[in-house]
C-alpha cells in the first residue's frame, strides 16, 4: 500500500492522499475482500522550499510528501508498534486562492482504507473514496512502524516519500547510493511525468516510477533519533479499550482466513512485489531494517530556492500526547450500561463511572477527573447511535422511546473536550402498547345516499391491531359521536344518507393492550342536485371607489350544502360584457378599484358539484362621488370698516363629480385661528361679516359642501379692523375706608377699548363748596390719593379714558364722604385698693371729635414701661383681680371711636397691701449623700428640704411640718430639716407651710417618703465543689446567676498571707469559684450581705482545704519490636511528687471490640510484651499514678491516658522461599497538643480573614 501525503497552504487543515494499489500477487488473498489497513498517523515539520505543483489532486503552490506502506503478511500483535522517526522537512504554509491547507487520504477502487476515529473505534472506508484528514491540534499526527518494519525517507524531484518496508535480508538493491536523511531539494524541478519501465522484481503499476529513482538508505543514517526514545515514552499509546482490541481480533481472524486459502511459505520469501498489501499493527516498538522507496510523479517548481530538513521531535508536543492518550483511556474505561424498569416508551440506565485503575503500568500522572457522559441508542440495527442524554448523572430516563423495538446503548465519557471509546452497547426491547392514533379517513366515493371511506393501517406496537372503530356525528353537527363502524376491514360504505349534508368522522384502533386515540375530525358532503336560481344582490354599502354587497342563499336549499357563488359586474363603457369578480362559499363581497359616481350592473350564479344554476336577477348599483376641492382664497370687497367688511370667492377647480350645493364661511378672532365660528352658510360665492370687534385680527376661511361630502378648507385670509375712542369707564371705587383728610380711588379699564390700548386717564372731583369741577389727576395710573379734604364732608368723582383715537365719555359720577377725627386724650384714672389681691380702677368720657366714643382701652403692669391690656369695652370702670399683696402696679386708659384710638392718658401707680406668706412651690426628701453630716440611721430618719416661699409684705418668721398623724413639728426658718425617730421600712406623707406675723400660709403640695429596712444578716458559706487549684464556695438561696441590678449584694473575702482579709467578690450572685490555689492547703473566707439599707455585718471564719493534684498526662509509648512475638513498651518518667512516688499502669486491648486490660503495674518505665499473636491488632496506652499518703494509709491518685499505639502483626511470605512470618507495626500519629491547635485554628482564621477582605475589596468597593 502506498500512502501518498500532500501538504499544502491551509492555515490548520492538511490533505492526506493514501493510494492503495494491487501489485503481483493479488491473488493471495481471495477477490472482493478488502485488505486491512494500518493506522496512519503523520508529524508536521517545517521547511524552506519554494512551492511546488503536487500531483493527486492538490491545487498550485502546495508540496508532496509520500508515505510508501508495504505491509508483511503477518502482523505484529497492535500494543506492539513504536513510533516512527520521520523527520520530514515540509514546505513552510504558503496562502493562495482561498489560503486553505488540507490533508486527504485516496482509497483506490477495490481497496478498504481502515482508520480510528475520535471515539476510539476503527472505521473500514471501501474505495473509490477520498477521506479527509485533520489532526486535533492542526499538526500533522505521527507514523507508527510496527516491528519488522523498517522505513525510509527518499527525496526525488521535489517530493519525499517515507517507505516502510519489511525486514528481507535477502532483499538488497544495493545499486543506489544511500540517501541522508537531511538532503537539499533541487532548485528547479521538472514537469510531472509518470514513466513506466520494467523492474526486475515487479511490474510497476500506475504512478510508480523505475528502479533507479529508489534509492537505498540503511537504519543506521536514517533513524538515529529514534533509538532516543525509550519504549515507556509511549507506555499511553499502547492501552486500547476492549472494543478496539475486539475490532483488531476481527481484523486478525480476517487475515489469518485470507492467509489459509494462499501458499504457506509467505512467510519466509520476499516478497515479489513492494506494493503488495499487508495488514500493519498501528504501533510497533522498534525498526530493524530499512529498504527500498518508489517516487510516484514528478512536480514542477514555480520558484528558485531549497529545503533543507531538521532531524528532530518536539518532546513538548509528545508529552502533550501522551497526556491526551492517557486521559483517553481514561474515559474508555466506561463500564456498559445497565438496563432497568424496562416500559413500553421508558427505560433507566445506570453506569459506573470511569475506573482510575487502566493497566498495571499506566501512567500514574492520569488521574481521574470530572468527567460528562454522552448516553447514545440505535434502533436500526447498525452502528447509527444518536445522542439521547448529555450530563454528569450515572443515571438517567429515556423517554419516548418506540414500543416494542430493540434498542442497543452505550455511554462514552467525556472530559475536558477529550472524548473516550464508547462501551460496549446493551440491547434491550421495549414492552408493547396500544396502537398508535390513526391516520384521519378518506373518502374515495360518494354519493346522494352514501360516503365510501377508506383508511391506512396503523403502527401496532409489538401487538396486532384486532379492530378498528370508526365514530360519526350522524349529521347533526354537534360533538357528540356513535359508533357506525368496529372490525378489521380498512373501508366502510356509510349509507342511508341524506342528499347534500355533512357528516363528520373519526378513527381510532385496538389491540389487546387497550385503544389508541382518535384521529382528527374530517367533514365529507353527499352529493346533490344543482342549486336554484338565487335572488338579486343587495347593495350594504358604496364608496368612491368600491361597493359592498350582499346576497342570499337560494330558496329550497340545506343550510350545510355545500354551495359556491359566482358574483359577476358589467361595465358598460367597457363593452366587455358581464365578468366574474368574485368565486366562493360566502354570502358577501367587496369590489374595489371602480370609478366615482358611476353605475355598474350585477348578477350573482349558484353552483355545487353538480353544476351551476341559472343567472339571477341584474341589479344596478353606483359608486359615490368624491369630496369636492376647496375654493379659493377669500378676498375683501369694499372697505374695511370698524364693525363689518365683505368678502368674495370662487368655486373650486374639482367639484369631485356632483353639483357644489353650498358654501360655509368660517371666522376667527385673533392671529393664532384656535377657534373658528360658522358665519355663513349658503349657495352665494359673498358674505358681509358684521358685529366685529374696532382693531381686531380676523381670519377668514371657506369650504363647500356637496353630494360627495364636504371639502377641504381655503387658505386662510387675515385681515384686521380700524381703531375708535374707547367707551364710558366704570365710576371709580374706593381702596379702603376713607380718612379725615384724603381718599384714595382705583378704577378699573373700560370695558370697550375701541380697538387700541388706553393710554391715559383723567380724574375729575366736585364738591357743594365748588362752583365748577377740579381736575385732580391725569395719567396712566389707575389709582390716585385725593389729600387736603375737609373731615366729615360730602365729595363727588368721574373718570375718562383716552386712546390714540382719542378721548371717550365721562363715567358716572361717585359720591363719598370723609371719615370723622379721633378722640381726645383722657384723664388720669382712680385707683382704690379693695384688698391685698384686688383693685378697682374708674375714669371719664373725653371728647368725641365729631363721633361718639365706643370703646375704652385700659393696660395694666407691675413694670412701668411694660404693660398689657387688660380690659376693653364700653364700661368707665373695671376691677382687677389676682394681685400679689405689697407690690406696686401702674395703669393708663385709652378711648376709641369710629376714627381711631385716641392717646393713652398719664400712668398712675398704685400699692397692694401685706398678706400672709405664699405656699412653698419646692419639697424634696435629700439623699444621704448630699447631706454635710451623715444621717444616724436611714431607717429612722429622713431629711427634707424646701424653696423659701414669697412673704408678701412681711417677713416669715417659722415654718409648720405635717407628716400623718404625729403633731406637726414647728421649725425656725431654716429651709432644711432632718426628721428622727420614725419607723423602719414605713412611708409618710409630708408637706410645709410658712408663717409670718400676719398668720400662717397656705400648706405645699403633699411628697411620699419611705424610711429604709434594717440592714441584712450575712448568709452560710459552704464548699460545693473542689479540686486541686479550685474552691467553688456557695452561699444563700437562689440562683447561680444574678443581675447586677438586685436589691442585694455580697461581699466575700480571703484571708492572705500575712493574715488580712482582701475583697475576692462583690456583686448578686451566690456561687463564686476560687482558683490558682495550691494542692493540700487550707484557706479561710467570711461574707457579708446588703442591700439599700447600709451593709451587715461579716460571717463567721470558714476553712476549706484543696485537695493533691493528679500526674500530668504522658505522651503516647514507643513501641520497638524484638521479635516476631514480643515487641517493648518505654514511655517517659515523671518525678516525685512532693514526696508521694509516682507508679505507672499499661494497658492493651486486641482486637477493635475488646476493651482496655491492665497488664502492667509499677514504678518501671518500660515493660516488655510477649506471646503475641500473629495478624492481629493491639492497642497499647499508660497513665501515671500518685500514691498519696493520710492517716488510713496509701491511696493511688491516676491521671489520664496517653494517646493509643497500635501494633499490627502480619505474616508475610515472599515468592523465593517460604519464610517465617513478618509483622508489621504501625503506630498512630500522636495527636496535636493545645498550643499546636490553637496555633493551627488561628492560622486557619487569618486565612478566612484574609480571604474575605479580598473579596469585599474586590467586588464591594471596586
Amino acid at each position: 500500500m502506498a500512502v501518498v501525503l500532500t501538504v499544502g497552504p491551509a492555515g490548520d487543515r492538511e490533505r492526506c492522499q493514501r493510494r492503495t494499489h494491487r501489485r503481483g500477487d493479488e491473488a493471495a488473498r481471495p477477490r472482493g475482500k478488502p485488505a486491512p489497513v494500518s493506522e496512519c498517523q503523520l508529524v508536521r515539520r517545517q521547511s524552506t522550499t519554494r512551492p511546488v505543483r503536487a500531483f493527486g489532486g492538490v491545487g498550485r503552490g502546495s508540496q508532496s510528501v509520500d508515505v510508501l506502506l508495504i505491509m508483511a503478511e503477518n502482523p505484529p500483535p497492535l500494543d506492539a508498534a513504536s513510533l516512527l522517526n520521520v523527520d520530514l522537512s515540509l514546505l513552510p504554509p504558503l496562502v493562495n486562492g482561498d489560503g486553505t491547507q488540507v490533508i486527504l487520504v485516496q482509497v483506490n477502487p477495490g481497496e478498504t482504507f481502515t482508520i480510528r476515529r475520535e471515539d476510539g473505534q476503527l472505521q473500514c472506508i471501501t474505495g473509490p473514496a477520498q477521506v479527509p484528514m485533520v489532526s486535533p491540534n492542526g499538526s500533522v499526527p505521527p507514523i507508527y512502524v510496527p516491528p519488522g518494519y523498517v522505513s525510509q525517507v527518499i527525496e526525488e524531484n521535489g517530493v519525499r516519500r517515507v517507505l516502510v518496508l519489511p525486514q528481507q535480508p535477502e532483499f538488497h538493491p544495493g545499486s543506489h547510493p544511500p540517501m541522508h536523511p537531511h538532503p537539499y531539494m533541487p532548485a528547479f524541478l521538472h514537469p510531472p511525468v509518470l514513466p513506466h519501465p520494467q523492474h526486475q522484481m515487479y511490474s510497476p503499476g500506475p504512478g510508480d516510477v523505475a528502479t533507479q529513482y529508489v534509492p537505498q538508505h540503511h537504519p543506521p543514517h536514517s533513524y538515529a533519533d529514534q533509538e532516543s526514545h525509550p519504549s515507556h515514552w509511549r507506555s499511553n499509546f499502547i492501552h486500547r479499550d476492549e472494543r478496539t482490541s475486539k475490532a483488531y481480533d476481527r481484523l486478525q481472524k480476517k487475515l489469518k482466513d485470507r492467509q489459509a486459502n494462499g501458499p504457506k511459505d509467505k512467510i519466509s520469501s520476499p516478497p515479489s512485489s513492494p506494493h503488495k498489501c499487508h495488514l500493519v499493527s498501528p504501533n510497533s516498538e522498534q525498526n530493524e531494517e530499512s529498504t527500498h522507496g518508489t517516487s510516484t510523479g514528478m512536480v514542477k517548481n514555480k520558484q528558485d530556492g531549497k529545503m533543507q530538513g531538521t532531524p528532530h521531535i518536539d518532546t513538548e508536543m509528545f508529552d502533550e500526547d501522551t497526556d491526551t492518550k492517557g486521559l483517553e483511556a481514561f474515559l474508555s474505561s466506561v463500564s456498559k450500561p445497565v438496563v432497568s424498569d424496562i416500559q413500553a416508551r421508558t427505560v433507566v440506565l445506570t453506569w459506573a463511572p470511569p475506573s482510575t485503575t487502566i493497566n498495571d503500568d499506566a501512567d500514574s500522572s492520569v488521574l481521574p477527573k470530572p468527567c460528562s457522559y454522552e448516553a447514545a441508542i440505535s434502533n436500526s440495527g447498525k452502528d447509527k447511535f444518536k445522542v439521547a442524554y448529555t450530563g454528569k448523572e450515572v443515571n438517567i430516563t429515556l423517554q419516548d422511546l418506540k414500543p416494542a423495538t430493540d434498542y442497543q446503548a452505550r455511554v462514552q465519557a467525556v472530559c475536558n473536550l477529550i472524548r473516550g471509546a464508547p462501551s460496549e452497547p446493551e440491547s434491550f426491547t421495549t414492552l408493547c402498547s396500544e396502537p398508535d392514533t390513526p391516520m384521519s379517513p378518506r373518502i374515495i366515493n360518494k354519493t346522494k345516499h352514501s360516503l365510501n371511506l377508506q383508511w391506512k393501517a396503523t403502527c401496532d406496537n409489538g401487538s396486532k391491531v384486532t379492530s378498528y372503530t370508526l365514530e360519526w356525528d350522524e349529521g347533526k353537527g354537534s360533538n357528540e359521536f356513535s359508533q357506525c363502524y368496529s372490525g378489521l376491514q380498512k373501508q366502510f360504505k356509510v349509507t342511508k344518507l341524506s342528499p347534500a349534508t355533512g357528516y363528520r368522522f373519526k378513527l381510532a384502533a385496538r389491540n389487546d393492550l387497550g385503544m389508541s386515540g382518535f384521529s382528527e375530525e374530517v367533514l365529507f358532503y353527499t352529493t346533490g342536485s344543482v342549486p336554484p336560481t338565487p335572488a338579486s344582490p343587495q347593495l350594504v354599502k358604496a364608496g368612491v371607489t368600491w361597493l359592498s354587497i350582499r346576497w342570499s342563499k337560494p330558496s329550497g336549499t340545506l343550510s350545510d350544502e355545500g354551495i359556491c357563488y359566482i358574483l359577476e359586474m358589467e361595465d358598460e363603457t367597457s363593452g366587455y360584457g358581464f365578468k366574474p369578480k368574485y368565486d366562493g362559499e360566502d354570502l358577501a363581497c367587496t369590489i374595489k378599484n371602480l370609478r366615482r359616481s358611476s353605475t355598474y350592473k350585477f348578477r350573482v350564479i349558484a353552483y355545487n358539484s353538480e353544476g351551476k344554476s341559472s343567472p339571477g336577477e341584474v341589479m344596478e348599483f353606483t359608486t359615490c362621488p368624491d369630496i369636492p376641492g376647496s375654493p379659493t382664497k377669500p378676498s375683501v370687497k369694499g372697505k374695511i370698516h370698524a364693525h363689518n367688511l365683505k368678502i368674495i370667492w370662487d368655486p373650486p377647480k374639482d367639484n369631485g363629480g356632483s353639483t357644489i350645493t353650498k358654501y360655509v364661511v368660517e371666522i376667527s378672532e385673533g392671529a393664532n385661528g384656535n377657534k373658528w365660528d360658522m358665519v355663513y352658510n349658503g349657495a352665494t360665492r359673498e358674505h358681509v361679516c358684521d358685529h366685529l370687534n374696532p382693531g381686531c385680527i380676523y381670519q377668514l376661511r371657506v369650504y363647500c359642501i356637496s353630494e360627495g361630502g364636504q371639502s377641504p378648507v381655503s387658505e386662510t385670509l387675515q385681515v384686521q379692523t380700524p381703531a375708535v375712542p374707547p367707551g364710558p369707564c366704570q365710576p371709580p371705587r374706593l381702596v379702603g375706608k376713607p380718612r379725615a383728610r384724603e381718599i384714595q380711588l382705583r378704577w378699573g379699564h373700560p370695558p370697550m377699548i375701541g380697538g387700541s390700548q388706553v393710554i391715559n386717564y383723567r380724574l375729575e372731583m366736585s364738591a357743594s363748596d365748588l362752583n365748577d369741577p377740579k381736575e385732580v389727576y391725569e395719567g396712566p395710573d389707575m389709582e390716585c390719593t385725593v389729600s387736603s379734604l375737609l373731615p366729615g364732608r360730602m365729595y363727588g368723582f368721574r373718570l375718562q379714558a383716552a386712546n390714540k383715537a382719542g378721548y371717550g365719555p365721562y363715567s358716572e359720577k361717585y359720591e363719598i364722604s370723609t371719615a370723622a377725627g379721633c378722640p381726645d386724650q383722657c384723664k388720669p384714672p382712680q385707683v382704690a385698693c379693695k384688698t391685698a389681691t384686688c383693685v378697682q380702677i374708674s375714669w371719664t368720657t373725653p371728647a368725641g371729635n365729631g363721633a361718639d366714643v365706643t370703646e375704652y382701652r385700659l393696660e395694666w403692669g407691675a413694670v412701668e414701661g411694660v404693660m398689657q391690656i387688660c380690659y376693653c369695652g364700653s364700661g368707665l370702670n373695671y376691677e382687677v383681680k389676682g394681685l400679689l399683696p405689697a407690690t406696686t402696679y401702674f395703669c393708663r386708659v385709652q378711648a376709641l371711636n369710629v376714627a381711631g384710638a385716641g392717646p393713652f392718658s398719664d400712668v398712675v401707680l398704685c400699692m397692694t397691701p401685706a398678706s400672709v406668706p405664699a405656699a412653698v412651690s419646692f419639697l424634696q426628701v435629700v439623699d444621704e449623700d448630699q447631706l454635710d453630716m451623715p444621717l444616724d440611721s436611714l431607717s429612722t430618719c429622713l431629711a427634707i428640704r424646701w424653696e423659701e416661699p414669697r412673704d408678701h409684705g412681711s417677713e416669715i418668721t417659722s415654718y409648720s411640718l405635717d407628716f400623718g398623724d404625729r403633731q406637726p413639728i414647728m421649725v425656725d426658718r431654716s429651709t432644711s430639716h432632718v426628721m428622727q425617730n420614725l419607723q423602719p421600712d414605713t412611708t409618710y406623707r409630708i408637706r410645709v407651710q410658712a408663717v409670718n406675723s400676719i398668720g400662717p400660709g397656705p400648706f405645699s403640695h403633699t411628697i411620699k417618703a419611705k424610711t429604709k429596712p434594717l440592714p441584712p444578716e450575712p448568709p452560710r458559706l459552704e464548699c460545693v465543689a473542689f479540686s486541686h487549684q479550685t474552691l467553688k464556695l456557695k452561699w444563700g438561696e437562689g440562683t447561680a446567676k444574678a443581675l447586677a441590678s438586685d436589691a442585694m449584694q455580697y461581699v466575700l473575702q480571703m484571708e492572705d498571707k500575712n493574715g488580712r482579709y482582701s475583697t475576692l467578690y462583690r456583686g448578686p450572685c451566690h456561687t463564686y469559684k476560687v482558683q490558682r490555689l495550691s494542692e493540700s492547703a487550707s484557706y479561710r473566707f467570711k461574707i457579708q450581705a446588703c442591700n439599700e439599707a447600709g451593709e451587715g455585718p461579716f460571717s463567721e471564719v470558714y476553712t476549706f482545704t484543696t485537695t493533691k493534684s493528679p500526674p500530668p498526662p504522658l505522651k503516647a509509648p514507643r513501641l520497638e519490636q524484638l521479635k516476631e512475638n514480643v515487641c517493648d513498651l518505654t514511655w517517659e518518667a515523671l518525678p516525685v511528687m512532693k514526696g508521694d512516688p509516682v507508679v505507672y499502669s499499661v494497658q492493651a486491648m486486641v482486637g477493635k471490640d475488646s476493651e482496655f486490660k491492665q497488664i502492667y503495674k509499677g514504678p518501671e518505665t518500660t515493660f516488655q510484651v510477649s506471646n503475641l499473636q500473629l495478624n492481629c491488632e493491639y492497642r497499647f496506652r499508660v497513665c501515671a499514678i500518685r500514691q498519696c499518703r493520710d492517716i488510713q494509709g496509701f491511696h493511688d491518685l491516676m491521671g489520664p491516658y496517653s494517646a493509643t499505639v497500635i501494633l499490627y502483626s502480619q505474616r508475610n511470605e515472599t515468592p523465593a522461599s517460604n519464610s517465617k512470618d513478618t509483622t508489621e507495626v504501625t503506630t498512630t500519629a500522636q495527636t496535636l497538643s493545645d498550643e499546636q491547635c490553637a496555633a493551627l485554628i488561628l492560622a486557619l482564621f487569618a486565612i478566612v480573614s484574609i480571604l474575605i477582605a479580598f473579596i469585599v475589596q474586590y467586588f464591594v468597593i471596586k
